[in-house]
């Protein structure tokens, strides 16, 4: 069931609780052109989601974003427990930047019944054109299935290379596999990309893993088939976490890390796709030259941009910075730049965050 302001009075009410709530806290901040690097501005943050409810239901857990317009955008939740799985319609500005929840739909099974943490870990997002449809992946397996947003029922679902399957069915390993999804513009191409490397492409001496990047064919809407394999190599100790597609030969990728006691790394490149080597029929990215990897280059380190008023729950190097998994382009913005959103995975606990960022980004 889609659940939207004017459908139920319970959700109104509970949408009118929320933005009470959050209006009554310092939960904005505008960073006053607070500059991360050379082509990255933070333009402020928002914390206004953070422990709240919609519907009945935490929202909680977001790890991925998709913009749909000017001022909205979905989200999904990759699921704690047995809540159910579910994305939230947001609405949300990039200066003075806010962000507010005004619907949500339940991801159902086939047969109806919801998916919930058991047995959906929703970690990719695509809203499909036409806002009818999206694809969501789901790490545990992993798939890439896609659900209808009239009702939350799946329809459909993607086919996924044997060896990509978590062992012992393939080749991944567990909570590592399809963290993100992007979509070109076009529609036409798909990108699902591993968290972690594969069993026979592993670590190199650098501590880097070499992931693999899937790209699908298709059409939106209907069916898209593995075409071609990009290897990937994040920086060492980090993991890929999220990627969108910037132009016909760009994607823009985020690699995260955590270390207790220490906090998190946030670092956000740009890849270019021209003249990519398909590694398909590769056994092993161990036995590939470097120069068979995406190029990419740091488009900035969220630990560099200007803290902006901003309170962390546990220990970080910046009090900035939380749990981001999350990323989604937005339009163009004066100058040419790119808006950009990140947004914070609180994990359904205390000592986390859930928190929205804006910046302004140069691509080019």
């Amino acid at each position: 069931m889609r659940w939207q302001k004017p459908l139920a009075a319970a959700v109104v009410l509970t949408a009118l609780t929320t933005t009470l709530t959050a209006s009554a806290m310092p939960d904005t901040h505008d960073g006053g052109g607070g500059v991360c690097s050379p082509d990255a501005t933070l333009l402020g943050f928002s914390d206004a989601l953070d422990k709240t409810t919609f519907g009945g239901q935490p929202v909680a857990g977001l790890s991925a974003l998709n913009v749909t317009g000017p001022h909205s955008a979905v989200a999904l939740v990759d699921n704690v427990g047995t809540t159910p799985a579910r994305v939230f319609d947001l609405h949300v500005n990039g200066r003075p930047t806010s962000v507010s929840v005004d619907g949500m739909t339940i991801l159902r099974r086939p047969d109806g019944t919801p998916y919930n943490g058991g047995d959906f870990d929703g970690e990719g997002l695509v809203v499909e054109r036409g806002d009818r449809t999206i694809l969501a992946t789901s790490e545990r397996e992993p798939s890439i299935r896609r659900f209808r947003l009239s009702d939350g029922k799946q329809i459909g679902e993607l086919p996924v290379p044997a060896r990509f399957l978590v062992a012992p069915a393939g080749e991944a390993t567990a909570n590592a596999t399809f963290e993100s999804l992007a979509v070109s513009r076009d529609g036409l191409s798909l990108y699902a990309g591993m968290e972690g490397p594969l069993a026979s492409d592993g670590t190199d001496t650098g501590n880097r893993t070499r992931n693999r990047i899937i790209r699908y064919a298709g059409l939106p809407g209907h069916a898209y088939r593995p075409v071609a394999q990009y290897a990937y190599q994040p920086d060492p100790g980090l993991a890929l976490v999220e990627l969108a597609s910037a132009g016909p030969t760009e994607l823009v990728s985020m690699e995260r890390t955590y270390t207790p006691g220490v906090g998190n790394t946030i670092r956000v490149f740009t890849v270019s796709l021209r003249r990519a080597a398909d590694v398909s029929k590769v056994a092993s990215l161990a036995d590939v030259p470097s120069s068979v990897f995406l190029r990419k280059k740091l488009l900035f380190d969220l630990v560099d941009c200007p803290p902006s008023g901003a309170v962390a729950k546990q220990p970080q190097p910046n009090p900035l910075l939380d749990n981001v998994e999350a990323l989604a382009l937005g339009g163009y913005l004066p100058g040419g730049r790119r808006q950009l959103y990140l947004m914070s995975d609180d994990n359904n606990g205390a000592t986390q965050i859930t928190r929205f960022y804006s910046l302004a980004v140069n691509l080019h």
